[in-house]
């Protein structure tokens, strides 16, 4: 066996040993003695065979075969060959280098071997081809270059990565190897000037081409690569910027100068929107800068918006108007959107002048063409609606531009001009045309509804399916839509002569579509103009209540005494202050009718003593049975039609009447007995022939009963003509208006002059002019002339002062 000798004892608990350093003797190995062998004096010695030893290295003899594997190695990376040597060996090369302090020196011999290889490999045949070559092709050939030495550059920096992360990293004034060989190639192959014009020119020509949609894929990725390469060198900044703004603001300065003059309008904003959008999407697309996008942006619109000669180009009110009226609404938008690009609202606020003459113009043509009266309130709505899309669509409801188009609709709404239309009055048109246009909606004989406006039978709008089921919905809706014309009148009395007219034709007549829609009307008016404004219009309401109560006292009457007459007789009695006036039309009443109100009046004075009634016999409608060859029908007429169709109640269906003997039996004048004969005659339901046959109805025609009439209803309405204004009624309510209007201006007038006695004519008209505006503007010229009515009636005097100046003195 073995023997092995024991080391000194180490007490490590209580430190009183040996140190815990102390050298530890060695095992000492013999071989026992074998029992029976004899005893060979001295130990024996263990020999192994073939053991090598190994020699001793020499550093430096190691250092240099180190430099001869990289040096071979690079040379053979920059002149893209096969690598003598494994790239781990290199690296372990690079390693050892490093370790034995030789960074330094590794570093400058890469460097300079850098610089070589790329003088060699990509400086020197770029040279060559450079003659050869258009700057799109350089630019080509150095990008490919540029290309191949990062390749290369990566594995250089993969074998020296050691020396990269190591010594280059904890040395901030040396370069990584990455940088180094950007910097490197960005000074031998871009920064002299014998390639640096071509590569810039190279590019800019790309985007040029790219600007005038020369589009070419593989020039497109030369193009982008490029502009990161410049990134990269750390020139986009310094050398490819400046080149291109330089090159861009020449070809723009040239496009706007060619184009300005040549194009109209519409052109101009397309292809000015068009460039801008396209050398922003350009910047994008190849990665330029946002100082570069910036810049171009700023440029393109300083050149073809914001220069005084472009401003007045953009903001030609002719042009401009042309554009609103041809509903260009897409350069409309663009318009706009070049005017406030960068948020200039001086800008946007000058597009107001342009856009508020239009509207004045258009709208003071449609207020005042009179050969579509008729249509002014469709046309205006329609207008509206135009104006409100193109403020909320392409002006992206800009607040200035809106206050415009209320302001400049207000304007030419209430504007009034003496002529035909008013009858020589200065009462604007539209008050009346809104007024008439209501009385369509809630008589329902509007055709339809829908988005773009409603139309009536005759309207300049072609017919469209109704939108709603709902007539009451569908009368709430086009209310909604006349009255925003409604909220532009200033005065609102013509209208309110009118309206008054319409309502009492429809509560007479029974044609009210809806009577939740009358009463939404009036909701409506007592909202926007005050309860005084309705006043009037309620009582109408209320009186019609009342008729009905009294007509069924009157039955009532008759009923207890059991002398009913032959016919039904309604009586509606209406104040006299809050219904229109109405003319006295002399006519022969038929005795039963005339037997039927005198029972009336009788019963109503019982129960109102001190009441008198005034019977208005024009404005009645009656229902007559009549018996015809081709069956029995039921008419609806007025009084009128009434009293000349009962002249052939007890006449053969041969006989004739003349015009003479119908108008002694009728007693009406002329023009209502023409009229009347007329709608009879020569209308749409032809229940009387005659003879000669005409459109006209003359003193010597004669009439007699039509026996071929014949119609599929059972019941026909003939009175149309009632519910329709003559010119005469038109005329009376403008004049009465105009004179309303006279008494009160001239009432404005005492009232000021009793509070201030005595004052100047300029002052007195201003006074007047903000004492009236809640019922439209005056003419200082009517307010002149009312104040001559008062010096005439000895209201007030005209008195000079010392100063040579005329005052106005109140007289008491």
């Amino acid at each position: 066996m073995y023997n092995f000798s024991r080391p000194d004892h180490v007490d490590l608990a209580n430190g009183s040993g040996p140190a815990l350093m102390t050298k530890v003797q060695k095992p000492s190995f013999a071989l026992a003695k074998p029992v029976g062998t004899p005893t060979e004096a001295g130990p024996k010695r263990l020999v192994v065979k073939n053991f090598r030893k190994t020699p001793r290295s020499d550093p430096e003899k190691y250092i240099k075969g180190v430099w001869s594997q990289l040096n071979t190695a690079l040379s053979a990376i920059l002149a893209e060959e096969k690598l003598p040597h494994s790239n781990e060996e290199l690296y372990r090369g690079v390693e050892n280098l490093c370790r034995q302090g030789r960074a330094p020196q590794l570093y400058e011999t890469l460097r300079e071997k850098c610089q070589q290889g790329i003088k060699t490999h990509f400086e020197k045949p770029l040279l060559a081809q450079a003659p050869t070559l258009d700057d799109v092709g350089m630019l080509s050939a150095v990008m490919e270059a540029w290309e191949t030495w990062n390749v290369r550059l990566k594995t250089i920096r993969s074998i020296c990565f050691f020396l990269d992360r190591s010594y280059l990293l904890n040395s901030p004034s040396l370069p990584s190897i990455e940088e180094m060989g950007t910097n490197e190639f960005r000074d031998i192959v871009f920064l002299p000037e014998t390639l640096r014009p071509r590569i810039l020119g190279g590019a800019c020509e790309l985007l040029a081409a790219h600007r005038q949609m020369r589009y070419d894929r593989e020039k497109d990725d030369v193009l982008r690569k490029a502009i990161k390469m410049f990134h990269t060198l750390s020139v986009y900044t310094s050398s490819f910027e400046p080149e291109y703004l330089a090159r861009s603001s020449s070809y723009f300065a040239s496009w706007s100068d060619e184009n300005a003059e040549a194009l109209d309008l519409a052109q101009y904003i397309g292809d000015s929107s068009t460039l801008i959008n396209i050398e922003l999407a350009q910047c994008s697309l190849f990665g330029l800068d946002s100082t570069t996008q910036k810049s171009i942006e700023t440029y393109l619109l300083d050149l073809l918006v914001e220069q005084e000669d472009r401003q007045e180009k953009l903001l030609n009110t002719r042009e401009v108007s042309q554009l609103l009226e041809e509903d260009k609404e897409d350069t409309l938008g663009k318009l706009y959107t070049l005017l406030v690009w960068r948020d200039n609202a001086n800008l946007a606020e000058k597009l107001r002048v342009p856009f508020e003459t239009y509207i004045s113009e258009q709208g003071s043509k449609i207020i005042f063409d009179e050969a579509h009266e008729q249509e002014m309130v469709p046309r205006l709505l329609a207008f509206k609606r135009k104006l409100d899309r193109i403020w909320k669509e392409c002006f992206q409801e800009h607040e200035g531009l809106g206050h415009s188009l209320r302001e400049a609709f207000e304007a030419f709404i209430n504007k009034s001009k003496r002529s035909s239309m008013t009858w020589g009055t200065d009462n604007p048109k539209p008050g009346e045309m809104i007024a008439k246009y209501v009385n369509l909606i809630l008589e329902g004989r509007l055709k339809a509804t829908s988005d773009h406006g409603t139309a009536a039978k005759g309207d300049y709008n072609e017919d469209v399916d109704m939108a709603s089921d709902d007539e009451d919905a569908e009368i709430t809706k086009q209310l909604d839509q006349v009255l925003e014309l409604f909220r532009f009148l200033h005065g609102k009395a013509v209208f309110e002569a009118f309206y008054k007219k319409a309502l009492a034709k429809r509560l007479l007549l029974n044609r009210s579509a809806s009577a939740d829609a009358e009463k939404s009307m009036l909701t409506r008016l007592a909202s926007e103009c005050g309860a005084g404004f309705t006043h009037n219009l309620e009582q109408m309401f209320k009186d019609m209540e009342l008729a009905r109560e009294e007509v069924k006292s009157y039955n009532s009457m008759l009923d207890e005494r059991g002398n009913r007459p032959n016919i039904d007789l309604t009586v509606s009695v209406l104040s006299s202050s809050a219904w229109p006036s109405y003319p006295d039309i002399s006519m022969n009443i038929p005795r039963d009718v005339q037997q039927a109100a005198t029972v009336f009046e009788q019963h109503y004075k019982i129960k109102h003593r001190g009441r008198r009634l005034e019977w208005k016999h024009s404005q009645a409608h009656c229902q007559l049975k009549a018996v015809l060859p081709k069956g029995i029908k039921e008419f609806v007429v007025s009084s009128l039609q009434a009293v000349v169709l009962l002249l052939f109640s007890s006449m053969s269906n041969n006989d004739e009447i003349s015009y003479v003997q119908i108008q002694a039996a009728t007693g009406l004048d002329d023009i209502q007995l023409k009229r009347t004969l007329q709608s009879l005659a020569c209308g749409q339901y032809r229940v009387l022939k005659k003879s000669p046959r005409g459109k006209e109805v003359n003193t010597d025609d004669t009439f007699s009963v039509n026996v071929n009439f014949s119609h599929p209803k059972y019941r026909i309405k003939i009175n149309n003509v009632q519910a329709q204004e003559t010119k005469e009624e038109n005329k009376e309510t403008h004049e009465r208006v105009a004179a309303d209007r006279h008494f009160e201006t001239q009432a404005a007038i005492v009232r000021i002059m009793k509070g201030r006695k005595t004052i100047t004519h300029a002052e007195l008209v201003s006074e007047v002019l903000n004492a009236t505006k809640s019922r439209g503007a005056l003419d200082p010229a009517d307010i002149k002339s009312n104040i001559e009515r008062l010096i005439e009636k000895d209201y007030m005097e005209r008195e000079e002062r010392n100063d040579g100046k005329n005052v106005y003195c109140y007289v008491a």
